[in-house]
């Protein structure tokens, strides 16, 4: 489990099976979740521009210090 291996990181509740990786930058690690398995996760109880508002305004847009989470847009090529 991440928060074994990296157990200062800073973890959201109830997202564990979006997280896809840790980010290094500068030194610093952060936790790397997959943006649409959050939405995901989030439309399990609200609809899809519900979840958007609320993944943009309470999970993105919450600075909880410099070990933020990184969210990645993964893109198909």
């Amino acid at each position: 489990m991440i928060s074994e291996e990296y157990p200062d990181l800073i973890i959201l509740d109830g997202f564990d099976e979006a997280i896809i990786g840790v980010v290094e930058r500068i030194g610093l690690l952060v936790v790397c979740y997959d943006k649409s398995k959050i939405l995901r996760i989030l439309m399990r109880d609200m609809n899809e521009i519900e979840a958007i508002e609320y993944f943009e305004f309470n999970i993105l847009g919450a600075y909880m210090g410099e070990s933020s989470p990184a969210f990645l847009d993964v893109m198909e090529l």
